[in-house]
């Protein structure tokens, strides 16, 4: 189990500092977007396959929380905004997965030859749609949370 979360860790480190080149932030930045990924990202791995397993949405709650609060915790020690390493340590949570089966389902219905499998593949393309967007809600949530309880934290750094 150990070496299942630390691939997690360094696969989500490794995405995360590939999202963070994209908008060029100054360089002491990418360690702690990468830290801050791996940290986040194998929390949501531990809590959903630990020996309690939680569903991927509460867990993805609980895991931009704490991305949010490590990226305020090091915005003001490392002296750039909060949002700077923020937003590339959340992408590699982005459930990918779910907005393809969704859109598959969305096309498998339309063209669905009866009413069964219609139905089938609606409830597919439902079930995953809604999963996928209250993932994507969650993060936003979660992640920006903290940035409002830690306002004069989160702030100072831009100061």
């Amino acid at each position: 189990m150990l070496i299942q979360i630390l691939q997690d860790a360094l696969f989500a480190a490794i995405a995360a500092i590939g999202f963070a080149a994209i908008s060029r932030p100054p360089k002491r930045a990418y360690i702690y977007c990468a830290l801050i990924a791996a940290a986040g990202h194998s929390l949501r791995f531990v809590l959903m396959t630990g020996t309690a397993p939680m569903h991927i949405i509460p867990a993805t709650l609980i895991s931009s929380f704490i991305i949010g609060t490590l990226a305020v915790a090091s915005a003001s020690h490392a002296r750039f905004p909060a949002e700077t390493c923020l937003f590339p340590a959340l992408l590699p949570m982005i459930p990918g997965i779910y907005a393809y089966k969704a859109f598959g389902g969305m096309a498998l219905c339309l063209l669905a030859a009866d009413d069964d499998t219609f139905g089938h593949y609606f409830r597919l393309f439902a079930f995953n749609g809604m999963t996928c967007g209250a993932i994507i809600l969650c993060m936003v949530v979660g992640a920006t949370l903290p940035i409002f309880i830690f306002k004069k934290i989160a702030f100072q750094a831009t100061r």
